[in-house]
C-alpha cells in the first residue's frame, strides 16, 4: 500500500478535458486526491514495509493484552491493590495505548469516514453546476481495454457536454486494403459471409470481416459487442456459425453445496439479480442442516423416427418385430456399433394411422449424447431396410424424443437423467435462516406447487422455479440451454418430520440432459466452470460417472433454489428482495440530460 502511495504522488494528473470557449481548470476529484496524497497515513509511524509494520503492532497488541489480562489475574488472587503499578505494567500500558491509535487510525478511522463523507466521485455526480467534473468521470468510467468493446464518445464541443454520442468509429481490426477489398465484397453479395472462415483461413480475422461488413450493410453499430477475447477456432463447426462477437453473462458462484457427502461450490451465469443470492441461501439451509442427498434412476437419452408403412397393419407388424425381447440383442449390436460409449436400452413404439414412431433409448457415457443416438438409430434404421423394404423413413426425428419441448412422455418416461434430491431442513434453521416456519412451507407448497399447478394445467411444472437455475448453470458450464425446456420438469415435495418439528423437501427431476463433453463445454469459460465443480471432460475410469455427477448437481442446486424462494414467498420478502437486488439503483438522470 506504501508503494502504491508513494507512486501515485509521483505521477502527474491526467491532462483535463477542456471545452470549447470555457477555461481549463483542475477537477475537484484532482483537487481532493491532492489534499489525500498529502495528509498523513498511520502506515507513516515506521518506515518499514506495510506488511511489517502492520505484523509488529498487530504483535504488540495482543501481546501487551495477554500480559495485562495475566497481571490483572495474579493481583487478584494475591488480593493486591490495581492502582499499584510497576514499571512493567507502565510499559505495557502506554504499548497498548500506541498500537491501539495505530490500529484504529489505519483500519478504522477510513472505515468510519467512508460511511459519513461522500467519496469525490459521489460528489462529483451530485455537482449540477460543474459538467467538466462529469465529463471527467465519465471517459474515466467508459474508458475499457480489449476484450471489451470499445467505449461511447462524449461530444464535448456540444451544448450538453454531458450527452453520450454512440457512433461506429473505423475497425481497428480491419486496417489493410485486402480487408477493405474483402469487405466491400461481402456488402455487395459477391462474397458470401458464411463462406469467409473457408476463403481466409483464419477464424478471427472472418469474424472482424463480417462484423464490419453487417455494420457497413444495416447501418447499426455493434460497438458495445465485444469482439476480442474468445478463441474463434474453438467454436467454427461445433458451437456457432458465423461470429461477429460474443455476449458477456456475468457467473456468480452459490455454495458451498454439501451434497451426497461433498462440497460443491455451484456457477450460475445469470442476468437476473437475486437468483444467485437466493440460491446461496438454501445452499446454506442445506448445508446447516448436515446436507442433501440424491439418487440417479436412470441414464437414458432419447431418439424417436417416424417410419410410413403403406398400411396400419404393415406398421404394426413392425412394432411388434422391434418390441420382441428377442430381438432385442441383434438390433443392441447394429445400434452399438455407432461408438464406443452408445449403448441400446430400450425400444418403445407408438402407432398413428400407418406411421410408427420409435422411440429408441441409449446410455452416452459423459457426453449429452443426441449425436451419438442419433447415429445409432440411423444404423438400425438401415438394418431394418433389408427386412421391412416397404419402410419409408420420413424423419429421424418424429418429436416422440421429445427434445426441447414440454411433452408428457419426458415427464413420466424420463430422458437423460433421472434424479431424486432430498434434504431435511431442521426446525432452528427454518426460523433463523429461511426466516420462515416448517407449517408456512408445507402449506404454500401444497397450494401453490401442487393445486396451482394443476389448474394452470401444467406439464412437469410442479415447482417454484427450477428453470431458473437449471439455466443459470447451463449456461455456465455449456450445455445446451434450449434443452431447459425439459430438465426443468420438476416437483417440489415439502412434508413436516420428525413430530411436524422439521421439514422434508425433494425435488424430483425426470430428464436432466446434461453432459461434460462435446458442444460448448471445450470452450475455455464453460471448461472452467465444469472444472470447478470436478466433473470437466470424460470420465476415463468409469466413463459416465462426470455427466452422472453433473446432473445430480444441477438437482441440488434446484433444490436449493426451491427452499430459498418458497421461504421468501411465505415469509413475504419476495418483493423487497426483487426491489433491492434486481433493480438498478444508478442516478443516471444526471448522465443522460
Amino acid at each position: 500500500m506504501d508503494v502504491r502511495r508513494r507512486s501515485m504522488k509521483t505521477q502527474p494528473h491526467p491532462p483535463q478535458i477542456q471545452t470549447a470557449g470555457s477555461p481549463l481548470k483542475p477537477s475537484k476529484k484532482a483537487v481532493l486526491h491532492d489534499i489525500h496524497d498529502d495528509s498523513p497515513k498511520a502506515s507513516d509511524a515506521l518506515s518499514l514495509p506495510l506488511y511489517l509494520t502492520n505484523a509488529l503492532f498487530f504483535t504488540l497488541f495482543f501481546s501487551v493484552v495477554y500480559y495485562l489480562l495475566v497481571r490483572w489475574r495474579e493481583k487478584i488472587r494475591n488480593s493486591a491493590p490495581l492502582h499499584v503499578l510497576t514499571l512493567s505494567d507502565i510499559a505495557a500500558i502506554v504499548t497498548f495505548v500506541a498500537s491501539f491509535i495505530y490500529l484504529l487510525g489505519f483500519f478504522g478511522i477510513g472505515f468510519v469516514q467512508s460511511l459519513i463523507i461522500r467519496s469525490p466521485h459521489e460528489d462529483v455526480w451530485a455537482a449540477d453546476d460543474d459538467e467538466e467534473d462529469i465529463n471527467q468521470i465519465t471517459l474515466k468510467d467508459d474508458s475499457r481495454s480489449a476484450p471489451c468493446a470499445a467505449a461511447p464518445k462524449l461530444q464535448l464541443d456540444s451544448p450538453k457536454h454531458n450527452e453520450v454520442l454512440v457512433d461506429s468509429p473505423p475497425s481497428p481490426y480491419v486496417s489493410s486494403e485486402e480487408d477493405e477489398e474483402i469487405i466491400r465484397s461481402v456488402v455487395e453479395g459477391k462474397t458470401p459471409s458464411y463462406a469467409l472462415e473457408s476463403k481466409l483461413g483464419d477464424c478471427y480475422r472472418a469474424a472482424a470481416i463480417r462484423r464490419e461488413a453487417l455494420q457497413r450493410k444495416t447501418g447499426k453499430s455493434l460497438a458495445g459487442l465485444p469482439l476480442e477475447g474468445l478463441d474463434y477456432e474453438s467454436i467454427m463447426g461445433q458451437c456457432c456459425e458465423m461470429p461477429v462477437g460474443y455476449v458477456q453473462i456475468p457467473v456468480g458462484i452459490a455454495g458451498p453445496l454439501l451434497l451426497d457427502g461433498s462440497e460443491y461450490s455451484v456457477p450460475m451465469a445469470t442476468t437476473e439479480g437475486c437468483l444467485v443470492a437466493s440460491t446461496n441461501r438454501g445452499c446454506k439451509a442445506i448445508y446447516a442442516s448436515g446436507g442433501a442427498t440424491s439418487v440417479l434412476l436412470r441414464d437414458a437419452m432419447t431418439r424417436a423416427p417416424v417410419v410410413r408403412f403403406g398400411t396400419a397393419k404393415r406398421a404394426a407388424q413392425l412394432k411388434f418385430f422391434l418390441e420382441d425381447p428377442l430381438n432385442f440383442e441383434t438390433l443392441a449390436v447394429v445400434f452399438n456399433r455407432s461408438s464406443r460409449f452408445g449403448r441400446l436400452q430400450s425400444i418403445k413404439c407408438s402407432i398413428a394411422g400407418r406411421n410408427l414412431y420409435i422411440r429408441f433409448s441409449c446410455s452416452t457415457g459423459d457426453a449429452m449424447g443426441m449425436n451419438m443416438v442419433s447415429k445409432g438409430v440411423q444404423n438400425v434404421l438401415d438394418f431394418l431396410q433389408d427386412d421391412f423394404p416397404d419402410m419409408d423413413v420420413m424423419g429421424i426425428s418424429g418429436n416422440f424424443c421429445s427434445d426441447k419441448k414440454p411433452a408428457a412422455v419426458n415427464w413420466i418416461e424420463g430422458r437423460g437423467k433421472s434424479v431424486v434430491c432430498e434434504a431435511i431442513i431442521k426446525e432452528e434453521v427454518v426460523k433463523k435462516v429461511l426466516k420462515t416456519n416448517v407449517a408456512s412451507l408445507v402449506e404454500l407448497n401444497m397450494l401453490k406447487n401442487l393445486t396451482g399447478s394443476a389448474l394452470a394445467g401444467a406439464l412437469g411444472g410442479f415447482n417454484a422455479h427450477a428453470s431458473n437455475i437449471v439455466s443459470a448453470v447451463y449456461i455456465a458450464t455449456g450445455q445446451d440451454p434450449a434443452q431447459n425446456v425439459e430438465s426443468s420438469h420438476c416437483i417440489t415435495m415439502m412434508e413436516a418430520v420428525n413430530d411436524g418439528k422439521d421439514l422434508h423437501i425433494s425435488v424430483t427431476m425426470p430428464c436432466i440432459e446434461v453432459g461434460t463433453v462435446g458442444g460448448g463445454t471445450q470452450l475455455a469459460s464453460q471448461s472452467a466452470c465444469l472444472n470447478l465443480l470436478g466433473v470437466k471432460g470424460a470420465n476415463k475410469e468409469s466413463p459416465g460417472t462426470n455427466s452422472r455427477l453433473l446432473a445430480t448437481i444441477v438437482a441440488g442446486s434446484v433444490l436449493a433454489g426451491e427452499l430459498s424462494l418458497m421461504s421468501a414467498l411465505a415469509a413475504g420478502q419476495l418483493v423487497k428482495s426483487h426491489m433491492k437486488y434486481n433493480r438498478s439503483n444508478k442516478d443516471v438522470s444526471k448522465a443522460s440530460s
